[in-house]
């Protein structure tokens, strides 16, 4: 499931509890992510899922739920 893997790509990366996010979980305010952590993020999804995120797409992806949904409209 899409959600399972980015919840364990962020957990991972950001040393948080996976358990704790949801689809409205935002990823720099709820997480802590930094901009190179967001970077770090989306090449791991990037790699994870066979796809490419263009850079006009990335301001949209604020929540798991957005990264979810931009996987699976694209993948």
């Amino acid at each position: 499931m899409v959600f399972d893997k980015i919840r364990a790509i962020l957990a991972d990366q950001l040393d948080a509890n996976a358990d704790e996010m949801t689809m409205d979980t935002r990823i720099a305010e709820d997480l802590g992510a930094d901009s190179l952590d967001v970077v770090e993020m989306l090449m791991s999804v990037e790699d994870e899922f066979g796809i490419e995120i263009p850079d006009d797409a990335i301001e949209d992806l604020k929540t798991i739920g957005n990264v979810v949904e931009y996987i699976e409209k694209n993948k």
